[in-house]
């Protein structure tokens, strides 16, 4: 049987991650959360982005005894046992298959603003239709050549956020700072949960290791770097955006109307063509790490091994990719997304709380022919992983009826099928 082609490198990884994290989002959140907490919100988001590095540490570290493709799926199940790790691994299915409709939806929106027809009916159906089909196809032929896309497509949201930061610099206005108001602590923990969301998406960066040269050091230095980049890049957007626009917590398009500011029209219109350009990275990313969550379940026998089909020639899990595909079209063209979006808050407590406990619990372990000694630890001992662990509790708290509603439904939908799987 054919197996997974190893041709991915440390910067691959990286990218796969940031164009997980920096989606269409970074793009409106500087508002967003600048009517929670003002002008905080720059350093609001360092500090998310500081404690999210706690939990993306624990992932770096679980990373590096694994070498086989799964992500969050492979620790939970070696600490925890195969039902838990089954969870861990169809939750990871199903938010990214729900996102990739999510995702498909939304940039035909976006694009429905140059072309109104696209906001609905046939010409929507079509785009999302041809959209799916170029992105299956795409990581059908190989991972390297799906890398490569992603690796444009990282590159192609990143320069507009970069001209924008750098142009916006010399224009930025040290008054929008002040004065600081008084944050309440609602305020402060709404703004938190919105930046932990915002942050989400790097979990993926160990899921392709598998297909990775060196995993076992690839996956670390990966996950550490997804975080410095996109912490970075979303702590100067703040800023910069905060500086230049005044009354940012009264816009609805924040970059865009601070580029529109100092760079004219053509700056308005450079960030909704990286906006656009970012959707697009991001779904061609869901179905890549979607369709590899969905391998890794059936390559350890914990569903038909139907799904673990790989491809002779291009080496990739066909099956899977076909499958997943289909999926996110149908969620996509139903509008059923919507409500299966609100399953994420859970799902993201789910695999960061079970990576961040397995952290522990698998220093104790000794290694074995499924998992190897860590070749990269988490310092200060229990620290990161307790503090870590806090974080992603941080989630439940901040969840809405519906959320949890529809997260317990999710988890129970999986149980079921683990129930059929193993018969």
């Amino acid at each position: 049987m054919a197996e997974l082609r190893r041709a991915l490198g440390r910067w691959d990884l990286t990218a796969i991650g940031v164009n997980q994290v920096i989606g269409s989002a970074i793009f409106l959140l500087p508002a967003d959360v600048a009517r929670l907490v003002g002008p905080w919100g720059p350093l609001a988001f360092l500090a998310i982005g500081l404690l999210s590095m706690c939990i993306a540490l624990c992932f770096a570290e679980v990373g590096s005894r694994f070498d086989r493709t799964g992500g969050p799926y492979l620790p939970a199940r070696a600490a925890f046992g195969r039902f838990i790790g089954f969870e861990v691994g169809w939750m990871m299915w199903f938010t990214r298959v729900s996102s990739q409709a999510t995702v498909a939806n939304g940039l035909a929106l976006a694009l429905a603003f140059y072309w109104p027809p696209l906001a609905g009916g046939l010409p929507r159906a079509a785009l999302i239709a041809v959209l799916t089909v170029v992105v299956t196809f795409i990581n059908i032929r190989g991972v390297k050549q799906s890398s490569w896309v992603v690796n444009a497509l990282t590159i192609g949201k990143l320069v507009p956020l970069a001209v924008f930061v750098m142009a916006g610099a010399w224009f930025v206005n040290p008054a929008n700072f002040s004065p600081l108001p008084p944050v309440t602590a609602s305020q402060a923990g709404a703004a938190a949960l919105l930046l932990i969301f915002a942050y989400g998406g790097y979990e993926v960066t160990g899921i392709l290791a598998g297909e990775a040269a060196d995993p076992r050091k690839d996956v670390p230095f990966a996950f550490i770097m997804t975080l410095l980049i996109v912490a970075t890049v979303m702590t100067l957007t703040s800023a910069v955006a905060t500086g230049v626009l005044p009354g940012i917590a009264d816009s609805r398009t924040p970059l865009a109307d601070g580029a529109a500011l100092f760079l004219g029209a053509a700056g308005a219109l450079m960030v909704s063509v990286g906006s656009s350009v970012s959707m697009a990275g991001n779904n061609m990313g869901q179905i890549l790490n979607g369709s590899r969550s969905l391998f890794a379940l059936a390559e350890n026998h914990d569903l038909p091994r139907w799904f673990a089909r790989v491809h002779p020639e291009y080496r990739t899990p066909e099956n899977a990719i076909l499958f997943t595909a289909v999926v996110a079209l149908a969620l996509a063209l139903s509008g059923s997304f919507v409500f299966l979006a609100a399953v994420s808050a859970v799902a993201r407590l789910v695999m960061y709380l079970a990576v961040c406990l397995a952290t522990l619990v698998l220093r104790r372990r000794t290694p074995d022919a499924e998992m190897g000694p860590a070749l990269f630890t988490t310092p200060l001992g229990p620290v990161i992983p307790i503090v870590a662990s806090i974080v992603a509790t941080g989630i439940l708290f901040g969840a809405t009826s519906q959320q949890l509603a529809a997260g317990a439904a999710a988890l129970v939908a999986g149980a079921a099928l683990y129930a059929v799987a193993r018969r």
